[in-house]
């Protein structure tokens, strides 16, 4: 079985790889006070749920606060509140829906 296989077409590189030269890891562990990312998700599937029709009751910690809120809508990275409130998405920690 000693049967000669054809030979393999390599394309040419001609320039230099630099794959993973500018990788850094840290071992230290992380604040308490780290701020939490929002994921997009988590807020449309709270506006996609078959039980939203024009407003949702959600409780969010921001930066400086947790206080409950009916939620109606989204524009531009902030939620929209049924009070007239715009809440930037940026500042959210936690969203939890309220029964």
């Amino acid at each position: 079985m000693n049967k000669k296989l054809p030979k393999v077409f390599v394309v040419p590189m001609n320039k230099e790889i630099r794959n993973n030269k500018d990788i850094f890891l840290s071992s230290e562990k992380r604040s308490i006070n780290e701020e939490k990312i929002i994921h997009p998700n988590e807020i449309n599937k709270l506006f996609n749920a078959k039980d939203h029709v024009y407003k949702t009751r959600v409780l969010l910690k921001t930066l400086n606060e947790q206080k409950e809120v009916d939620i109606i809508g989204l524009k531009n990275d902030n939620l929209l509140t049924l009070d007239g409130k715009i809440i930037p998405i940026k500042e959210i920690q936690e969203i939890k829906k309220v029964s």
